[in-house]
């Protein structure tokens, strides 16, 4: 038989198990997967199911009503004993506040005392501003749109953004590694 007709066939690439050996862990992907919508409401239904999750949405609350009274008290002060212009006082207020938050989150509510404050602090105030103007768009369409009274409606609308605060504060601002 003539050696130039033999087929030689390259060699190929070894299989990988599908675990790593010595391990129960999953040899991880080559390539990164798509994960589509049903992906990630799997993960919220998982994540609503786990208690600590709920302690923490408490927590989290509580902090944020004594974020509000101190909001309400320093803006009060400001206009009647320092006789601010309202719209001073209110951003003033809201300064007071969002660092008492942050404090409290950071130490109680998620417990994150291993991050950088710097950089925890730089995201926890751009989520406080989302959540704010989320909570402004919601005031706005319950007060213009379906005509309900002011201080109803600014219930309403923090509550409506209390989730996304919270959500976006777990997962981004605080998030552990």
């Amino acid at each position: 038989m003539d050696d130039a007709r033999v087929a030689v066939t390259p060699p190929q690439p070894e299989a990988l198990p599908d675990r790593v050996p010595g391990s129960d862990a999953a040899r991880p992907a080559a390539v990164p997967t798509r994960r589509g919508p049903g992906h990630h409401a799997r993960r919220v239904g998982r994540g609503m199911r786990r208690t600590h999750n709920w302690v923490q949405l408490i927590k989290f609350s509580v902090v944020g009503a004594t974020g509000y009274v101190i909001n309400l008290a320093v803006y009060s002060a400001l206009v009647t004993g320092a006789d601010l212009h309202y719209r001073t006082a209110a951003v003033l207020a809201f300064c007071v506040a969002v660092t008492n938050n942050f404090l409290w989150n950071r130490h109680w509510t998620f417990k994150a005392r291993n991050g950088h404050a710097g950089f925890q602090a730089a995201r926890f105030l751009v989520v406080s501003l989302v959540a704010l103007a989320f909570n402004l768009a919601v005031l706005e369409l319950l007060v213009s749109g379906l005509t309900v009274g002011k201080i109803p409606a600014q219930a309403v609308a923090v509550l409506a953004a209390t989730p996304l605060n919270f959500v976006g504060n777990k997962l981004w601002s605080f998030r552990r590694h």
